[in-house]
Protein backbone atom coordinates (compact mmCIF):
# COMPACT_ATOMS: atom_id res chain seq x y z
CA UNK A 1 0.00 0.00 0.00
CA UNK A 2 1.00 3.68 -1.09
CA UNK A 3 1.98 6.08 1.76
CA UNK A 4 -0.64 8.87 1.24
CA UNK A 5 1.25 12.38 1.04
CA UNK A 6 0.11 13.69 4.64
CA UNK A 7 -2.39 16.44 4.75
CA UNK A 8 -1.25 20.24 5.90
CA UNK A 9 -4.22 21.41 8.65
CA UNK A 10 -3.98 25.15 7.79
CA UNK A 11 -5.24 27.40 11.42
CA UNK A 12 -8.27 29.15 11.00
CA UNK A 13 -6.01 32.46 11.97
CA UNK A 14 -3.63 31.36 8.78
CA UNK A 15 -7.28 31.72 6.40
CA UNK A 16 -8.06 34.69 7.67
CA UNK A 17 -5.36 36.29 7.02
CA UNK A 18 -5.05 34.50 3.88
CA UNK A 19 -8.71 36.01 2.74
CA UNK A 20 -7.94 39.28 4.05
CA UNK A 21 -4.27 39.66 2.16
CA UNK A 22 -6.70 38.09 -1.21
CA UNK A 23 -9.49 40.66 -0.73
CA UNK A 24 -6.91 43.52 -0.06
CA UNK A 25 -4.91 42.80 -3.76
CA UNK A 26 -7.84 41.59 -5.39
CA UNK A 27 -8.59 43.34 -9.10
CA UNK A 28 -11.51 44.75 -9.94
CA UNK A 29 -13.81 42.20 -11.93
CA UNK A 30 -12.40 39.47 -10.46
CA UNK A 31 -14.74 36.80 -8.86
CA UNK A 32 -15.01 35.15 -5.52
CA UNK A 33 -13.87 31.96 -6.90
CA UNK A 34 -10.90 33.85 -8.24
CA UNK A 35 -10.20 35.13 -4.86
CA UNK A 36 -10.51 32.21 -2.94
CA UNK A 37 -8.07 30.18 -5.21
CA UNK A 38 -5.94 33.10 -4.59
CA UNK A 39 -7.06 33.24 -0.66
CA UNK A 40 -5.70 29.52 -1.09
CA UNK A 41 -2.79 29.72 -2.70
CA UNK A 42 -1.65 32.36 0.04
CA UNK A 43 -2.47 29.90 2.67
CA UNK A 44 -0.04 27.17 1.51
CA UNK A 45 2.50 29.92 0.98
CA UNK A 46 2.06 31.08 4.60
CA UNK A 47 2.01 27.16 6.02
CA UNK A 48 5.40 26.22 4.13
CA UNK A 49 6.75 29.66 5.83
CA UNK A 50 5.29 28.56 8.72
CA UNK A 51 6.68 25.08 8.02
CA UNK A 52 10.49 26.24 7.41
CA UNK A 53 10.93 28.60 10.38
CA UNK A 54 9.61 24.83 12.52
CA UNK A 55 12.59 23.65 10.82
CA UNK A 56 15.16 26.51 11.05
CA UNK A 57 14.04 26.66 14.85
CA UNK A 58 14.41 22.89 16.10
CA UNK A 59 17.98 23.12 13.56
CA UNK A 60 19.28 25.98 15.62
CA UNK A 61 17.75 24.37 18.70
CA UNK A 62 19.94 21.52 18.27
CA UNK A 63 23.09 23.40 17.22
CA UNK A 64 22.60 25.23 20.76
CA UNK A 65 22.21 21.69 22.46
CA UNK A 66 25.30 20.74 20.24
CA UNK A 67 27.73 23.49 21.42
CA UNK A 68 26.05 23.04 25.18
CA UNK A 69 27.25 19.59 25.41
CA UNK A 70 30.51 20.20 24.05
CA UNK A 71 31.06 23.35 26.25
CA UNK A 72 29.82 21.42 29.26
CA UNK A 73 32.71 18.26 28.13
CA UNK A 74 35.31 20.84 27.91
CA UNK A 75 34.24 23.21 31.00
CA UNK A 76 36.61 21.07 33.61
CA UNK A 77 39.70 21.08 31.11
CA UNK A 78 38.87 24.72 30.59
CA UNK A 79 38.68 25.47 34.42
CA UNK A 80 41.80 23.59 35.33
CA UNK A 81 43.34 25.72 32.77
CA UNK A 82 42.81 28.94 34.12
CA UNK A 83 43.82 28.14 37.45
CA UNK A 84 47.22 27.10 36.11
CA UNK A 85 46.94 30.66 34.21
CA UNK A 86 45.93 32.46 37.40
CA UNK A 87 48.47 30.32 39.66
CA UNK A 88 51.43 31.50 37.03
CA UNK A 89 50.58 35.07 36.48
CA UNK A 90 49.86 36.01 40.15
CA UNK A 91 53.63 36.00 40.11
CA UNK A 92 54.13 38.78 38.45
CA UNK A 93 52.02 41.49 40.42
CA UNK A 94 54.13 40.73 43.41
CA UNK A 95 57.23 40.80 41.28
CA UNK A 96 56.58 44.54 40.33
CA UNK A 97 55.62 45.23 44.05
CA UNK A 98 58.76 44.64 44.84
CA UNK A 99 60.45 45.99 42.14
CA UNK A 100 58.93 49.23 42.80
CA UNK A 101 59.83 49.04 46.82
CA UNK A 102 63.04 48.58 45.59
CA UNK A 103 62.94 51.59 43.28
CA UNK A 104 61.27 53.86 46.43
CA UNK A 105 63.73 52.63 49.13
CA UNK A 106 67.06 53.96 46.00
CA UNK A 107 65.00 57.18 45.39
CA UNK A 108 64.99 57.81 49.37
CA UNK A 109 68.59 56.51 49.84
CA UNK A 110 69.22 58.86 46.91
CA UNK A 111 67.56 61.96 48.36
CA UNK A 112 69.36 61.45 51.85
CA UNK A 113 72.73 60.90 50.42
CA UNK A 114 72.78 64.42 47.99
Amino acid sequence: MAKSPKKEVVSDETKTDALKIARATQKPGQTKEQTKLIAQGIEKGIAQYKKQQKSKAREQDRQRKKVKSAASASAPETITDTAQTAQSGSKLPWILLVISWLAFAAYLFNQHSA
